[in-house]
């Protein structure tokens, strides 16, 4: 027997233990089945998870369970990552708080405070996968920096220097003087700032003129080497091939043409840093300008004027100075876009730097290509032209950072010949002149480098293992869709260039959570809900279904912790549903007798259940995760339990052996098809009823069978529903007391609608509590009859005798009065241009709804007045 209330935390550890245990998160790299394949998104081992994990990989646990139900070799390989630069930072902050810093530690030391880090928040965040039923398989995990990902990422390494893609030079990067690194340009964040624009005057070589240019950065100008304008702009024409002073420095600088330049900013010309800005520094690569660096690492400045100042205090004694020099001509208010590192939100400094970067370019090509022929698909497809046109714009990858945890470069100096080592392995000595005296390159990669393997190192690659035949291709990458650029292009990329095959065949891009007043989830910034917290109170099940409800494949979603009711209340439906039936199973074998009379609900179940088969295996194998969502709630809520149910009792009672096997054959396998979203009360609930195996985790999954589909049925069953939701809908409205039952009379010209009432007369006398019916083309409108219109008929219900008219009257009226005096108060904001201009999307698409329910319930009260008069 089961419990009278389902309690989600009495069954969760239990099962999970259960299936941990049987093995049947274990893949076989030897099985003859057909494989599956999804390598986790691997979390960072910088905290715990957020809602974000809990939306992805309860989505990932759908497609493994599914795809093992129908008989695949199903692997989802486990892992975390070990996110260089952000977990640096989280125990950077961890020391500060005692008083110390990394370099009081030394590196080595430093080293073992991250490896403690990621062994305790590394184990939480398996703990919390497996909270969330994660079925993956954890003799598999991996890690982004254990042996064999180590050696992947010094293979591909190498690999892409030997075929010279891999380089090292001078180029403008980045720079995080937070964070002391160079980071990607997909690592900077940019927000609009009110700042000032400066107009600062230059004076021209051997002449008392100027040349004004503008500027949002004065301090920058220590490190110009020219004066630049567009070659289109006659303003500047006679100053071109002159030269200007530079002001304070009193340096003699060229006035040159590029195309760069908007004649539109400023005055049209602008100061050239190439040191300090990607524009100037492209400018100054095809002009041959000289490059002049001025900022230092510290965001300090190195020239000897302001030596040592801090980049405000630079700008604010340059104003001075230039204003005392009468140099500065004005200052306006100027809103423009400033970059800041996405880890700790410091300004970024553009700067010239050393450092090692990957050629994009050719690897891109074959990148582009399969995506463009489908060989890689997007769910949804717009995000296929998101990442195409960042891969055709596509720049070097800065790789090296300037940090201490990371997969250290694997590239070694001799201090005696200068000669460059890039091997796999430590060398024990110079390869040319014998020197012991080498050290190796100081910087590790980004940490993307490594996260770029993934799919193929977990796997095993480099080393051609079994599991690398078996599973490789993966079959699908789940994902956030800020990381198509960081992550998805460069694993295809990386796939192609080592593996000659694409990583994975789909690629699923699932919807960004936000809370109620649209502002995205940040556990930072205290905005959303702690997806653990939300299990403690509503349970796995209910959380796993609400965010399957809600992924629709949208843009977003909101989410705020009272929806969570809805898959709460849905388990709780599940769960009553089969208490109610169970008693009747318990000792029911389970035969299939096709000989069987089955009555018209019975053939309309089977064929509903039949299309809810189809409906959910068709919106899983499209990644249309709401829609399976939603079917089954549909189905299982509505017409299983609202109306099978219900109908069925008296059967149930009598013990009718077709009822009983029907209601087993839809809740068996409604159960089955639930048990990707919500695995832990399906499986204690078939595990009460009779079932055959050992776990629903490794049944098959439902068979679509055609001959149960009847359109007959469906057909005559929807109108034995509409008749009865007709009288109900009366029954309710005009608060007809349930004791008092009445007659109901039908007027219809259709002679199967009259021959299929007086067929199913017990099921509609059942369910709607009236005492008789009577349906024919001759029924005559009773006086003092509440009406209802459905399809090819009118229903009467006389109210004589069933309630006070008088009462009744005066409620309606005052509901009818309060109806009138809301939909007023919407109509006049409809009239309100303000409101109509200013007022969000969605706050106007609600009102609009409200005013179709007030206008409908208006409807209906009139309606209902007319039958008491």
């Amino acid at each position: 027997m089961l419990n009278k209330v389902y309690d989600p935390h009495r069954v969760e550890e239990k099962w999970y233990r259960f299936w941990e245990e049987k093995g049947y998160f274990s893949a076989d790299e030897n099985s003859p089945r057909k494989p599956f394949c999804i390598a986790i998104p691997p979390p960072n081992v910088t905290g715990s998870l957020h809602m974000g994990h809990a939306l992805n990989n309860t989505i990932q646990d759908i497609l493994i369970r599914w795809r093992k139900m129908q008989g695949y070799e199903s692997l989802w390989v486990p892992g975390t990552d070990h996110a260089g630069i952000a977990t640096q930072n989280q125990v950077e902050r961890k020391l500060a708080r005692e008083g110390k810093t990394r370099f009081d530690l030394g590196r080595e030391k430093f080293e073992e405070e991250v490896w403690k880090w990621k062994g305790k928040y590394g184990k939480r965040i398996i703990e919390q996968l497996k909270k969330l039923g994660a079925s993956c398989d954890w003799e598999r995990e991996r890690f982004t920096l254990d042996e064999g990902l180590s050696e992947a990422v010094r293979e591909s390494f190498v690999k892409y220097y030997k075929k010279g893609l891999i380089y090292r030079g001078e180029r403008i990067i980045n720079w995080c003087s937070r964070c002391g690194t160079a980071i990607s340009d997909l690592e900077v964040r940019y927000n609009e700032v009110e700042g000032k624009l400066y107009y600062i005057n230059y004076p021209i070589a051997e002449s008392k003129k100027f040349i004004t240019v503008a500027t949002t950065r004065p301090e920058t100008m220590l490190g110009d080497t020219a004066v630049a304008v567009n070659p289109e702009d006659s303003r500047y024409k006679k100053l071109v091939g002159k030269t200007a002073m530079l002001p304070l420095v009193n340096r003699e600088i060229p006035i040159i043409e590029d195309e760069l330049v908007d004649p539109k900013f400023g005055t049209g010309a602008v100061k050239v840093t190439p040191c300090h800005d990607p524009n100037d520094f492209e400018i100054g690569k095809r002009e041959k300008l000289d490059f002049i660096k001025v900022i230092d690492e510290n965001g300090r400045i190195t020239h000897p004027l302001y030596k040592g100042l801090s980049i405000e205090k630079t700008r604010n004694k340059i104003v001075k100075d230039l204003k005392s020099k009468k140099l500065l001509v004005k200052i306006e208010p100027y809103t423009h876009s400033v970059g800041s590192c996405a880890r700790c939100e410091t300004t970024v400094e553009p700067m010239v730097s050393k450092q090692w970067f990957v050629k994009m370019k050719p690897l891109a090509e074959p990148a582009i290509k399969v995506v463009k022929n489908g060989k890689v698909k997007f769910y949804p497809k717009r995000w296929a032209k998101v990442y195409l046109n960042w891969m055709y714009n596509i720049k070097d990858w800065c790789i090296s950072r300037q940090l201490w945890w990371g997969h250290r470069i694997p590239v070694w100096y001799c201090k005696d010949c200068n000669n460059i080592m890039v091997t796999i392995n430590t060398p024990k000595g110079c390869e040319k002149c014998g020197s012991k005296a080498i050290y190796q390159d100081a910087d590790v990669l980004d940490t993307w480098f490594s996260s770029a393997l993934w799919p193929l190192s977990t796997l095993g690659w480099p080393k051609a293992t079994k599991d690398l035949a078996k599973f490789y291709p993966t079959n699908i990458l789940s994902t956030d869709p800020d990381i198509i650029y960081l992550w998805v292009a460069r694993m295809i990329i990386s796939g192609l260039e080592f593996m000659n095959q694409i990583p994975f065949k789909d690629v699923y891009i699932h919807s960004t959570v936000l809370n109620e007043k649209g502002e995205r989830m940040s556990r930072s910034k205290g905005i959303g809900a702690d997806p653990l917290d939300l299990i403690n109170k509503f349970g796995t099940d209910a959380l796993r279904f609400t965010l399957t409800y809600l992924e629709s494949q949208s843009q977003s979603f909101r989410l705020w912790e009272d929806r969570f009711e809805m898959g709460r209340n849905f388990a709780n439906k599940i769960w009553n549903a089969t208490r109610l039936v169970l008693p009747y199973l318990s000792h029911f074998e389970p035969k299939l007798d096709e000989r069987m009379n089955y009555e018209l609900s019975d053939r309309w179940i089977l064929s509903e259940y039949t299309r809810t088969i189809k409906s959910v295996t068709d919106a899983f194998k499209h990644f249309n995760f709401s829609t399976a969502a939603g079917t089954l709630y549909s189905f299982f809520w509505h017409e299983f339990c609202d109306w099978y149910l219900e109908l069925a009792k008296s059967r149930l009672y009598r013990k009718d052996t077709t009822c009983l096997y029907v209601i087993y054959y839809v809740l068996e396998g409604t159960l089955k098809l639930l048990h990707p979203i919500m695995p832990f009360i399906t499986e204690e609930l078939w595990q009460k009823i009779p079932h055959k195996g050992e776990s629903i985790m490794v049944s098959s999954w439902p068979v679509f069978k055609k001959k149960f589909i009847d359109n007959k049925s469906e057909v005559s069953m929807n109108i034995v529903k509409d008749v009865v939701s007709a009288i109900r809908n009366i029954r309710s409205e005009l608060r007809v007391p349930s004791n008092k039952k009445g007659v109901c009379l039908i007027k219809t010209d259709r002679g199967e609608i009259k021959e299929l009432i007086e067929k199913c007369r017990d099921y509609v006398l059942g369910l709607s509590k009236v005492e008789s019916i009577e349906a024919g083309s001759d029924a005559e409108k009773p006086e003092h009859s509440a009406v209802s219109v459905i399809s090819g008929a009118e229903i009467y219900l006389p109210l004589k005798g069933l309630i006070d008219f008088e009462v009744e009257r005066k409620r309606i009226e005052k509901e009818r009065d309060a109806i009138k005096r809301e939909l007023t108060k919407v109509n006049k904001k409809f009239l309100n241009e303000a409101f109509i201009s200013r007022a969000p999307k969605e706050v106007i698409e609600k009102t609009k709804v409200k005013k179709i329910e007030y206008e409908e319930k208006l409807h209906r009260l009139e309606e209902n007045l007319k039958s008491l008069l």
